[in-house]
């Protein structure tokens, strides 16, 4: 009898492993079955043109199911928002920076939970993530992963023919004269974006005093445009540039004079970008979807993505050698998180009219 009762013991608690594994690949089997009746899965994102021809190739080869790769911005969040109205949907999967979450697709509930659609065991895996986890950001911790994570501020990016490397010892050595009009940075009033991003780390840092000298008295040159502010630093013309090193590595490569200086009391911001995904609920294509966020999350779709936008990713088994390495978050280094969820809803709102009134003085 105690024999017997043994014997029940162990299957009991031996059986639920098997029964999870021989679960998860039952479920991925059906997936994969159903997905591909399905045919394809639209997955809308930013404008990039490396992401919308290598993710559709991988994803086909690897699972023979068309990946629609929708790019455009708010547009598009706002094209979803206006389909749910009339009761259609034609995505299954969002990319997006924190913002357009924040503002449309979860404050609208267009949004399906990804954590329990994670099933592949190299996703699901603490070991596998920096964080010890899948990075959720949302409240909830379940409907928006987090697959980037790098350092989107604290560089500066400088023309070597015209400033030393070691030239600059502080980031408030920005407000002397001798700097004046020859800084270049992204413009600020646009409420949202990089340039907005690095003034909020100027301001909480340092204050309104600090932003005002560099932003009004030191007369930087502003632009929205990126590859003016590239071409700027590489000429010369602005040869300081805040928010362009990340176009230094390739400038390099081409040989112009350029280089990035860390400077330790800079105000180190770590972002996300367009890095974050999310399901969007009523799917067309819910299966394939589903086996998109797999995908995306495991360490060949994630490598695919990292690697075509140059960002580091938030699992730990990637080669992350093709990322710049003044983006690769440093361990144990104090970071400000600008795409923690209370910030970006309630802290930066106070802010995001104040460059627009603060410039409107020059």
């Amino acid at each position: 009898m105690r024999l017997t009762s043994l014997a029940v013991l162990i299957f009991f608690f031996a059986a639920p492993a098997g029964a999870q594994q021989a679960g998860w690949e039952k479920e991925w089997n059906r997936l994969l079955s159903e997905g591909k009746k399905e045919g394809k899965v639209v997955v809308a994102g930013s404008p990039d043109q490396v992401v919308r021809k290598d993710l559709p190739a991988a994803f086909r080869k690897r699972f023979g199911i068309s990946l629609e790769y929708l790019g455009g911005r708010d547009e598009v969040a706002q094209r979803l928002r206006l389909e749910r109205r009339v009761g259609i949907t034609t995505i299954d999967a969002y990319f997006s920076g924190l913002t357009t979450f924040t503002s449309i697709l979860y404050p609208d509930k267009l949004l399906d939970p990804v954590k329990p659609a994670l099933i592949l065991p190299e996703v699901v895996d603490p070991s596998k993530w920096k964080k010890g986890a899948p990075w959720f950001v949302d409240p909830e911790e379940k409907y928006i992963l987090r697959l980037y994570n790098y350092v989107s501020s604290g560089g500066l990016a400088v023309n070597t023919q015209q400033v030393k490397p070691n030239e600059l010892k502080s980031i408030k050595e920005l407000l002397h004269p001798k700097w004046t009009g020859k800084i270049s940075v992204f413009d600020p009033t646009t409420g949202s974006g990089p340039g907005f991003m690095d003034f909020a780390a100027f301001y909480f840092a340092f204050g309104e005093e600090f932003v005002r000298r560099l932003y009004v008295d030191q007369r930087p040159a502003l632009s929205r445009d990126g590859r003016q502010l590239a071409d700027w630093l590489a000429r010369g013309t602005y040869p300081l540039s805040l928010g362009r090193e990340s176009d230094v590595k390739y400038m390099k490569e081409q040989g112009f004079p350029v280089d990035v200086v860390s400077l330790a009391d800079a105000p180190r911001a770590l972002s996300a970008g367009n890095g974050l995904v999310a399901l969007i609920n009523q799917a067309p294509h819910p299966n394939a979807a589903r086996i998109f966020i797999n995908w995306i999350a495991s360490k060949e779709g994630l490598e695919i993505l990292g690697r075509a936008r140059g960002r580091p990713t938030t699992r730990n088994d990637i080669d992350e050698s093709y990322a710049p390495p003044w983006e690769i978050p440093v361990p144990g280094m104090n970071y400000f998180d600008s795409y923690n969820w209370n910030y970006t809803v309630n802290e930066l709102p106070k802010l995001r009219d104040y460059p627009k009134k603060l410039l409107g003085s020059r």
